[in-house]
Protein backbone atom coordinates (compact mmCIF):
# COMPACT_ATOMS: atom_id res chain seq x y z
CA UNK A 1 0.00 0.00 0.00
CA UNK A 2 2.76 2.40 1.11
CA UNK A 3 4.59 2.31 -2.90
CA UNK A 4 0.97 2.49 -4.15
CA UNK A 5 0.75 6.11 -5.99
CA UNK A 6 -1.58 8.53 -4.27
CA UNK A 7 -3.80 8.37 -7.42
CA UNK A 8 -5.02 4.94 -6.71
CA UNK A 9 -5.94 5.57 -3.08
CA UNK A 10 -7.28 9.29 -3.44
CA UNK A 11 -11.10 9.46 -3.57
CA UNK A 12 -11.71 12.27 -6.13
CA UNK A 13 -15.51 12.22 -4.87
CA UNK A 14 -14.57 13.01 -1.23
CA UNK A 15 -12.91 16.11 -2.82
CA UNK A 16 -14.45 19.13 -0.88
CA UNK A 17 -13.53 22.55 -1.78
CA UNK A 18 -14.96 25.96 -0.81
CA UNK A 19 -14.41 29.67 -1.96
CA UNK A 20 -12.31 31.67 0.60
CA UNK A 21 -15.85 34.01 2.15
CA UNK A 22 -17.79 30.56 3.37
CA UNK A 23 -18.52 30.35 6.43
CA UNK A 24 -16.97 28.30 9.16
CA UNK A 25 -20.41 27.41 9.84
CA UNK A 26 -21.54 26.41 5.84
CA UNK A 27 -18.34 24.65 5.84
CA UNK A 28 -18.64 22.50 9.49
CA UNK A 29 -22.09 21.62 8.05
CA UNK A 30 -20.07 20.65 4.51
CA UNK A 31 -17.77 18.32 6.29
CA UNK A 32 -20.76 16.59 8.48
CA UNK A 33 -22.48 15.91 5.20
CA UNK A 34 -19.47 14.38 3.16
CA UNK A 35 -17.92 12.86 6.03
CA UNK A 36 -14.86 13.88 5.74
CA UNK A 37 -12.21 16.23 7.83
CA UNK A 38 -10.98 18.65 5.73
CA UNK A 39 -11.78 20.98 2.63
CA UNK A 40 -9.84 22.87 0.34
CA UNK A 41 -10.25 26.83 0.01
CA UNK A 42 -10.27 27.39 -3.76
CA UNK A 43 -9.58 30.55 -5.26
CA UNK A 44 -9.44 31.07 -8.87
CA UNK A 45 -9.24 27.85 -9.46
CA UNK A 46 -6.00 27.69 -7.43
CA UNK A 47 -5.51 26.37 -3.69
CA UNK A 48 -5.74 29.54 -0.99
CA UNK A 49 -5.34 27.43 1.88
CA UNK A 50 -7.27 24.40 3.57
CA UNK A 51 -9.90 24.41 6.54
CA UNK A 52 -10.27 21.06 9.04
CA UNK A 53 -11.99 19.67 12.00
CA UNK A 54 -9.14 21.17 13.98
CA UNK A 55 -9.47 25.03 12.24
CA UNK A 56 -13.14 24.61 13.42
CA UNK A 57 -12.37 23.65 17.14
CA UNK A 58 -9.07 25.02 18.00
CA UNK A 59 -9.26 28.98 15.68
CA UNK A 60 -12.99 29.06 16.32
CA UNK A 61 -14.42 27.39 18.90
CA UNK A 62 -11.54 27.58 21.25
CA UNK A 63 -11.12 31.16 20.61
CA UNK A 64 -14.72 31.94 21.04
CA UNK A 65 -15.26 33.27 17.34
CA UNK A 66 -18.90 33.28 15.52
CA UNK A 67 -18.67 30.62 13.27
CA UNK A 68 -21.43 32.18 11.84
CA UNK A 69 -19.60 35.23 11.32
CA UNK A 70 -16.34 33.60 10.56
CA UNK A 71 -15.16 33.14 7.05
CA UNK A 72 -12.89 29.92 6.53
CA UNK A 73 -9.70 32.55 5.33
CA UNK A 74 -9.71 34.17 8.64
CA UNK A 75 -8.81 30.55 10.01
CA UNK A 76 -7.43 28.25 7.62
CA UNK A 77 -4.11 26.88 6.90
CA UNK A 78 -2.65 29.14 3.75
CA UNK A 79 -0.16 27.48 1.60
CA UNK A 80 -0.48 24.20 3.05
CA UNK A 81 2.01 21.40 2.29
CA UNK A 82 1.18 19.70 -1.39
CA UNK A 83 1.64 16.67 -2.80
CA UNK A 84 1.18 15.73 -6.16
CA UNK A 85 -0.71 12.37 -7.79
CA UNK A 86 1.83 10.34 -8.63
CA UNK A 87 3.94 10.56 -5.68
CA UNK A 88 3.37 7.05 -3.31
CA UNK A 89 1.76 7.26 -0.79
CA UNK A 90 4.43 6.48 2.01
CA UNK A 91 6.12 9.69 0.78
CA UNK A 92 2.78 11.47 1.88
CA UNK A 93 2.69 9.57 5.31
CA UNK A 94 6.24 10.56 5.88
CA UNK A 95 5.31 14.11 5.15
CA UNK A 96 2.40 14.27 7.01
CA UNK A 97 3.78 12.51 10.19
CA UNK A 98 6.89 15.07 10.10
CA UNK A 99 4.40 18.28 9.51
CA UNK A 100 2.42 17.19 12.12
CA UNK A 101 -0.62 17.17 10.15
CA UNK A 102 -3.52 14.42 8.99
CA UNK A 103 -4.72 16.11 5.79
CA UNK A 104 -2.86 16.93 2.91
CA UNK A 105 -3.87 18.32 -0.59
CA UNK A 106 -3.16 16.61 -3.93
CA UNK A 107 -2.34 19.17 -6.52
CA UNK A 108 -1.79 18.66 -10.30
CA UNK A 109 -0.19 21.86 -12.24
CA UNK A 110 -1.29 23.97 -9.21
CA UNK A 111 -5.26 22.66 -9.49
CA UNK A 112 -7.02 21.00 -6.39
CA UNK A 113 -7.28 17.22 -7.95
CA UNK A 114 -7.82 15.65 -4.89
CA UNK A 115 -7.03 14.79 -0.66
CA UNK A 116 -5.00 12.10 1.41
CA UNK A 117 -5.57 11.64 4.64
CA UNK A 118 -3.48 9.50 7.18
CA UNK A 119 -6.76 7.84 7.88
CA UNK A 120 -5.99 6.06 4.57
CA UNK A 121 -3.38 4.04 5.91
CA UNK A 122 -5.85 2.46 8.54
CA UNK A 123 -8.73 1.79 6.24
CA UNK A 124 -7.40 -1.38 4.73
CA UNK A 125 -6.36 -2.41 8.19
CA UNK A 126 -9.68 -1.54 9.19
CA UNK A 127 -11.62 -3.37 6.77
CA UNK A 128 -9.46 -6.39 7.65
CA UNK A 129 -10.42 -6.15 10.91
CA UNK A 130 -13.83 -6.30 10.28
CA UNK A 131 -14.00 -8.89 7.76
CA UNK A 132 -12.23 -11.37 10.09
CA UNK A 133 -14.41 -10.03 13.64
CA UNK A 134 -17.68 -11.04 11.28
CA UNK A 135 -16.03 -14.23 10.11
CA UNK A 136 -15.43 -15.12 13.71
Amino acid sequence: MYSQRIRAIMDPAKLLTAPPDTSVSAAAGMLAAKNVGALLVVEGGRLAGIFTERDAVYRVMAQGRDPSATQVSEVMTREPFTIGPNETFGRALVVMHERCFRHMPVVEQGVPVGIVSARHALDPDLEEFVSEAQRR
